[in-house]
């Protein structure tokens, strides 16, 4: 008589067949994505450099808002870079916090292999010219910002200071030592957020150091700004310039056709020294504007505010600039 195996027995059998074959599923398609982005090598973190490194115009917008309902909305918002506002907004590193891992997409990472964020978050702080307010640049940072924007930078000493700011001091004999900087290192959350094990070595400014993941944005918004364009672009490390047309127009004291004639002659000698320096140059504009501006040169441009996620308007300003700099 033959014996046929007892029930129990043959479930197990099944049952564990199915699990190595999930378990070899599963490892197969983790591996996939790792094994891409290994295929591609290092994966930068900042994609607004990466699109500035390989020629290409960039959009964003400012926000004051750092909901996460905000957050979410913007890392899938097409967008670019987003320009989190710390110096008309609420200087609260905290919310700055939850906003960025509110940032962070999952979904995203998986899809694409990698941790790069499709929007690089900058976050522009309080005056760090005029203050010398360095520890807010060092705590933006820490927490897991890409980038700081500098406001109401005058002369080539403020700037140099921004640099400064940004950069953690350079091992001796570096061939970009200069300008040696100041952050201090504590940055636990950012290698946290960014999920790479060489924060250290990649928390530079770009284009100074060619595998830079940081960018140094100044912002002219002043007559004298304008006036010492030059040698403010003299200073290493500066990844791009942006000219803030309401105070420049506040600070010129024009007004009627000719302050708007006086405006637009001041941008276009900020433009001019950006293009004469291969400095990625950005501008506030809209659906009306967007087209002129990225034919002009400005490639590194925002196209609204952001609170509350992409509204019709921003969305239409957004696929205008990207047709314009031929981008789809």
């Amino acid at each position: 008589m033959t014996l046929l195996p007892r029930p129990t027995s043959v479930l197990r059998t099944l049952a564990l067949a199915v699990a190595s074959t999930t378990i070899a599923l599963t490892a197969r398609a983790q591996a996939a994505p790792a094994a891409a982005a290994s295929a591609q090598g290092p994966v930068r973190m900042n994609r607004a450099i990466e699109l500035l490194s390989s020629g290409q115009s960039t959009f964003g917008i400012f926000s004051h808002d750092r909901s996460l309902d905000n957050a979410r909305l913007l890392s899938r918002s097409g967008l670019d870079f987003v320009l989190i506002d710390m110096e008309h907004g609420p200087l609260d590193v905290e919310t700055l916090r939850t906003f960025l891992l509110g940032m962070t997409d999952k979904r995203r990472v998986l899809e694409k292999g990698n941790m790069q964020p499709d929007v690089t978050p900058i976050v522009r702080i309080a005056p760090n010219g005029r203050d010398q307010a360095s520890f807010i640049a060092k705590q933006v940072l820490d927490v897991g910002a890409m980038g700081v924007m500098f406001p109401y930078i005058n002369t080539k000493e403020e700037a140099l200071q921004a640099v400064r700011s940004v950069r953690y001091p350079q091992k001796r004999g570096a061939p970009d030592f200069e300008p040696q900087g100041i952050r201090g290192s504590a940055p636990g959350n950012a290698v946290w957020l960014w999920g790479v094990s060489d924060y250290t070595d990649r928390a530079d400014v770009w284009p100074l150091d060619p595998r830079g993941d940081l960018m140094a944005v100044i912002q002219i918004e002043t007559a004298e700004a304008v006036k010492n364009v030059s040698e403010i672009l003299s200073v290493p490390g500066i990844s791009a310039i942006f000219v803030g047309p309401a105070d420049l127009a506040m600070s010129l004291g024009g007004t009627g056709e000719a302050g708007a004639a006086e405006l637009e002659a001041a941008i276009q000698t900020v433009l001019r020294a950006c293009k004469a320096k291969n400095i990625p140059i950005g501008i506030t504009t809209n659906a009306q504007t967007v087209e002129r501006r990225i034919k002009e040169g400005f490639n590194f441009v925002t196209v609204s505010y952001g609170d509350g996620g992409i509204t019709p308007a921003t969305a239409t300003a957004l696929q205008l600039g990207r047709t314009a700099a031929g981008r789809r």
